[in-house]
């Protein structure tokens, strides 16, 4: 994979005009920020997250099967993050991150800890965040800003504590259940803490087709189809809760959920494309929804967000607010299989090794553009590492406001600004927990002499205790297909220690590395 160049040529950027008192630590920031003879102090915020994206899908990192015309030309008018990185390589652990500064070696939820099932009558959700977290909503609240989550929650379930409304968010519409969000056609979403009814009728989202039923006639997809799309209400509220607070300083948490599966999409957008396909019968990856149009409907679900992005960035200029908004896109974690979705066919982790539930560089680099009019560099690509727990310190970082409690990010305001000193990490840290027992380690350390280190280590069934580290050099090998551990010692001293260090000890023993299934029979 290959970051494509803007087809616009790099325009000068127009450096912003910032208070005299500008310092880049986090909790002393920009008072306030000049684009010609107008000030703004309170710049509006859409943060925009899609699910299982991967970082090859989308037309500014070299795909060209998908249309994606509208985030291609945020990347033209915006910056372009070539190496940023999601929280974790699932949903909800990767959204914990992003919601508290937090990596998942410290954050309270660092896996998907389910609750209930997929009918309505089972909708429990996944853990809920803790009474009293420090979020990215109760941050932006205390820096004066209305807040509102539109779309996939995951990090509380209906009458937990953990619900948007009770952690910072004033206005939330969208899914709670992350499980519910596997059926694009649900009966319901949610609007605040009350069900929000959909024209669908109920269809549980992981069955196969059944034996005997042709899977190339159209006709045997039919009791899966369904009219009210989920995603197109996402949209269409994001429009509006736009449209409502136009006139005072909103942050606004767009959070997609496609292209997860099922691979899902009204049927006149997925004719629009026209590809050489295989059904997929609900067989195998994950037993979801058949889908006659498995590559088209993964498409088209893409595309769909496209044109969504089109939309609300068209909105923010007609009502003149485009030059106070900055407006951030990105995706949760790397692209899956599930459901039929042909990733090779899509290249969809370009040059990268590893998909979704890998802790190797498909899993968690993301594809993330940041568009401001007049502040962000024009048709930039930057190379500064940045994951998902640096969101939040930015953003208190541009909205001047001091955080209570102490995060493991690091602003990057000054990359998004193009001007000013930008401090780096060290090192990067993530652990993923799978459901079957196994364990994944995977830092990132900054090395001037010997280039950029990638170490991961795997904790599976034929090495429970002590795994070995493996080592790459991301400079010479971004796919880390070359383990380099046994030339480099030190550096895997070096892991290993921070390994231990990068990490505090979970409440969930799943979520530790001396547990695996059976260890406590």
């Amino acid at each position: 994979m290959k970051i494509k160049k803007p087809l616009v040529a790099l325009k000068k950027v127009l450096v912003p005009v910032l208070s005299a008192g500008l310092t880049l630590s986090c909790g002393s920031s920009v008072a306030e920020v000049q684009t010609g003879s107008v000030t703004y102090d309170k710049p509006n915020v859409i943060y925009i997250i899609v699910d299982d994206m991967g970082i090859g899908d989308i037309t500014p990192y070299g795909q060209d099967k998908i249309r994606t015309p509208n985030i291609q030309k945020m990347a033209e008018k915006g910056i372009t993050f070539a190496q940023h990185y999601a929280g974790n390589t699932v949903c909800a652990p990767s959204r914990a991150a992003l919601v508290t500064g937090l990596h998942t070696g410290h954050t309270q939820i660092r896996g998907n800890y389910e609750l209930g099932g997929f009918t309505d009558d089972e909708e429990f959700g996944q853990m809920p965040l803790n009474p009293g977290t420090q979020t990215i909503a109760t941050v932006m609240k205390d820096a004066g800003y209305n807040t509102a989550l539109i779309g996939k929650w995951g990090l509380g379930g209906p009458g937990s504590y953990g619900v948007p409304t009770k952690q910072g968010f004033d206005y939330f519409f969208g899914y709670l259940d992350q499980k519910q969000a596997h059926n694009h056609y649900p009966t319901h979403l949610w609007q605040n803490e009350e069900k929000f009814p959909l024209n669908n009728e109920w269809v549980h989202p992981h069955q196969e087709l059944p034996e005997g039923v042709d899977p190339n006639d159209p006709a045997s997809y039919q009791a899966y189809l369904r009219e009210d799309f989920a995603q197109e209400r996402l949209t269409e509220e994001a429009l509006k809760y736009v449209k409502e607070n136009k006139d005072k300083p909103f942050f606004l948490y767009l959070a997609y959920a496609g292209p997860h599966a099922a691979l899902q999409a009204p049927e006149d957008e997925i004719d629009k494309y026209n590809f050489e396909e295989t059904p997929y019968t609900g067989e195998t990856d994950g037993n979801y929804l058949p889908q006659r149009r498995p590559r088209a409907a993964r498409a088209a679900m893409i595309s769909h967000i496209d044109e969504g992005v089109g939309r609300l960035n068209k909105l923010l200029e007609d009502l003149d607010i485009d030059e106070n908004t900055l407006v951030i896109f990105t995706s949760d974690n790397g692209p899956s299989f599930e459901g039929g979705a042909d990733l090779e066919f899509f290249d969809s982790n370009g040059k990268f090794r590893g998909y979704k539930r890998d802790l190797y560089e498909g899993g968690i680099r993301m594809p993330t553009i940041a568009r401001w009019p007049g502040q962000t560099p024009e048709g930039k690509i930057t190379d500064h590492v940045s994951a998902f727990w640096d969101v939040l310190p930015t953003l208190a970082d541009l909205t001047n406001t001091e955080l209570t409690k102490k995060t493991d990010g690091i602003s990057f305001l000054p990359t998004l600004l193009g001007k000013g000193e930008q401090k780096q990490h060290d090192s990067l840290y993530w652990e993923f927990h799978h459901w079957n027992g196994d364990h994944a380690q995977a830092l990132r350390i900054k090395d001037d002499k010997n280039g950029d280190w990638k170490a991961v280590r795997v904790y599976n069934p034929k090495n429970r205790q002590n795994p070995p580290i493996e080592l790459y050099n991301l400079k010479r090998d971004p796919g880390e297909q070359n383990n380099v551990a046994s030339q480099y010692p030190e550096m895997v001293k070096k892991a290993e220690k921070l390994f231990k260090k990068s990490r505090t000890r979970s409440f969930v023993d799943s979520w530790n590395f001396d547990f695996w299934p059976g260890k406590y029979k």
